[in-house]
């Protein structure tokens, strides 16, 4: 396994925890949170609940070039209202374990994503973080962060 790369991102969203939750339990509305030229869908049935330990999500992604990438995630832990996390199962990272974490505060809500992930391929996915997946990836999350500003506000 490569070099396991961090990242933190924490914003507050002017919203309850109960609404926060609701929203981002739910894998059918990541889709409204990502970037369109990913051209992200889910391919796994939907469930019309909250994320559960041991929920298999699969999805297809098309990050470079319109290529498509098919990920498949499971939910390994879930504490209602407070976090959940999502671990990469197949696809296109070496290692991918996404904290979700939610906290209720004065202004609304903080919510914080924490990511543990590494490349695959050795050297080249080393290469190949450095040339173009580190900076989509900090792109994914600015896109992230004004929708979810967008879709419940800023304090």
């Amino acid at each position: 396994m490569g070099k396991i790369h961090r990242l933190q991102y924490e914003q507050i969203l002017n919203t309850s925890i109960d609404n926060a939750w609701t929203f981002f339990s739910r894998a059918e509305n990541l889709e409204k949170i990502t970037p369109p030229y990913m051209r992200y869908a889910i391919t796994s049935p939907p469930t019309n609940k909250p994320v559960y330990a041991g929920q298999i999500i699969t999805y297809v992604i098309h990050p470079v070039l319109g290529i498509p990438l098919r990920w498949m995630t499971e939910i390994t832990h879930v504490a209602e209202g407070k976090y959940f996390i999502d671990e990469q199962r197949q696809g296109p990272y070496g290692l991918w374990h996404h904290q979700h974490h939610f906290e209720p505060v004065p202004e609304g809500v903080r919510m914080t994503d924490i990511v543990h992930y590494s490349m695959p391929l050795g050297i080249l996915g080393d290469i190949a973080h450095a040339l173009f997946v580190q900076r989509q990836l900090r792109d994914i999350f600015a896109f992230r962060k004004a929708a979810i500003e967008r879709l419940f506000g800023t304090h």
